[in-house]
């Protein structure tokens, strides 16, 4: 309704949506429709907020997952009720471990008719609330801005993640008068995030890097979700640290820098006097804390007061935001005479023996003429066809486990994969996500053959959007993380049950949606298919038959379990 003036009188649930949206910078929704949340579009087309419509909601919660980590904003994807909720929880499930912040609306009956068995009627916020940083019914369509920016608040408080808001479909098709609602201004209901750590335990860490002989760093997830990537290249040149790098810490620094290293971690965790962790729980992925030494001084910089100090002891732990803790520490360490970097010299050169050693060992396998092909060759061409502007996703279990050792990529904030959930499935709604926020980038994905088959219709949403992308399939036939497992435990007989696939050719999938494919059978044949990917400027697959018989050494040890 307007009024006298032209001016609006009344605004409807689904127009505040939208409103609070475009405050808080969110430019796009991933979104499934179904009549609970149309009116949520109508506001969104008034806004000017993108409307990216998928074929199933655990993409649209993923994309809006990707979308946070390649932004740094809060992603959001919107979901109808019931069926539309529950398939999305996955995705939200996959934020909350990765501390990927975003905001998940899903519809909800009529209050109207509330507890009377409405269409697509579930108890969300009861379902969702275990696995979110905030869950919450809106209650009347004068607090639909209000608990949307309330939500956004939630997620970006100390280590991110996903918050929930269901809206009742009559709270959200209502219209209240303009000035009761209350819309916060964008920048005016946040603070700042940047929490700068205790200035004395900065002091003591710097102290202790100063001091220290034979020191190295992780820099983990945390380094990109801070955007911390300068602090961090500055101080571990500066006072000359060997790092290690994983998850979205990936690419701080180039492969080829003199302190990135990737294959001697576990000797230099086992031979250091000084660890320090920054932005990575002590999860399985390290071990639980136990692969660091037990004679080494170990410190841990977190966003989040409850993962310091968890699963193992440490000597020092900062709370706060790691671009502003880095930079303190290398400010604090400069007024240091000697700092310590010449002394270190030697370190680095037996680390870097280390890593040569390693390196010599792979190789044969690097650049096997193998047939069926060989996953590390596989690799090993993905990783020299990535360019400067190319953003990794990999979605998989053995395949994915092999490109970790071996895909680097060439700057901060390209690559993405799941996080400690290990969910199967992130692959096409990364890439979604990866090529709407920076279209600009070229992007490629690794996929094992069931991780794409999850989500793999969603092909056809890149098709539409006009998202090229190159996609490569490690196809085996096989869910072989798994399958190794088996044969392992239980024998060859009974290795296969449950986890073999069928021969799919992936290359005709994508042809028939639109894209671009081809089948790859012999190792020469990679490279050049991959560039024929690139020029045909569409979406596409190509489909790399890979030896089944092959096991990731991550595998083979099970790690994951341990």
């Amino acid at each position: 309704m307007t009024d006298d003036k032209g001016g609006d009188t009344t605004i409807s649930g689904g127009h505040l949506v939208a409103k609070a949206l475009k405050a808080e910078g969110v430019d796009v929704i991933f979104t499934l429709c179904g009549g609970h949340i149309i009116d949520i579009y109508d506001g969104c087309a008034d806004e000017g907020i993108d409307v990216i419509d998928v074929r199933h909601e655990q993409v649209a919660a993923h994309a809006a997952d990707g979308y946070a980590r390649v932004t740094g904003k809060p992603g959001c994807a919107v979901v109808t009720a019931g069926p539309g909720t529950t398939d999305s929880v996955t995705g939200i499930a996959n934020a909350y471990r990765a501390e990927s912040p975003l905001l998940v609306i899903g519809g909800q009956g009529s209050l109207s008719q509330h507890k009377m068995g409405s269409l697509q009627d579930l108890p969300h916020v009861d379902m969702i609330g275990p696995i979110s940083k905030f869950a919450a019914t809106v209650p009347h369509t004068e607090r639909v801005a209000d608990l949307v920016s309330m939500a956004f608040r939630e997620s970006m408080s100390g280590a991110p993640g996903p918050s929930f808001l269901e809206i009742p479909r009559d709270i959200l098709d209502a219209s209240v008068p303009v000035e009761s609602a209350r819309v916060p201004e964008a920048g005016h209901y946040r603070a700042s995030t940047r929490q700068a750590g205790d200035p004395d335990a900065i002091e003591r860490l710097a102290e202790l890097l100063v001091r220290s002989e034979r020191p190295s760093i992780l820099l983990g997830n945390q380094v990109q979700t801070t955007r911390a990537t300068e602090s961090a290249v500055d101080l571990v040149r500066t006072l000359n640290v060997p790092a290690y790098m994983n998850g979205g810490g990936r690419g701080t620094l180039p492969p080829g820098d003199p302190h990135h290293f990737q294959l001697s971690r576990r000797h230099a965790f086992s031979a250091s006097d000084l660890i320090i962790i920054v932005g990575t729980p002590f999860d399985f992925r390290m071990g639980y804390g136990k692969r660091l030494s037990s004679d080494a001084t170990v410190v841990q910089i977190d966003l989040s007061y409850a993962t310091v100090g968890k699963n193992r002891d440490i000597d020092l732990g900062i709370v706060g935001d790691a671009d502003v803790i880095l930079s303190s520490v290398l400010q604090a360490a400069s007024a240091y005479g000697d700092n310590g970097a010449q002394g270190r010299k030697t370190w680095l050169e037996e680390l870097r023996q280390e890593e040569n050693k390693a390196m010599d060992k792979r190789a044969p396998l690097l650049a096997s003429d193998a047939t069926p092909i060989h996953p590390y060759r596989l690799v090993s061409e993905i990783n020299d066809f990535l360019t400067e502007d190319s953003i990794y996703i990999g979605d998989g279990g053995d395949v994915v486990t092999f490109s970790g050792q071996v895909v680097q990529p060439k700057a901060p904030g390209h690559w993405l994969d799941p996080g400690p959930l290990g969910t199967l499935g992130v692959g096409v709604p990364f890439v979604m996500a990866a090529k709407y926020a920076r279209p600009d980038k070229e992007v490629v994905a690794l996929f094992g053959d069931g991780a794409f088959s999850l989500t793999g219709w969603d092909f056809e949403t890149l098709v539409r959007f006009d998202m090229p992308f190159i996609g490569i399939i490690g196809n085996n036939s096989s869910m072989n993380q798994i399958r190794y497992g088996q044969i392992a435990k239980y024998g060859a007989d009974r290795g296969e049950i449950g986890n073999t696939l069928g021969d799919v050719r992936y290359s005709e999938f994508a042809e028939m949606l639109g894209g671009y494919g081809e089948e790859v059978h012999e190792p020469g044949e990679i490279g050049p298919a991959l560039r024929r990917a690139r020029e045909s400027g569409k979406p596409s697959l190509i489909n790399v038959w890979i030896d089944p018989e092959v096991y990731a050494p991550g595998t083979m040890n099970q790690t994951m379990y341990k």
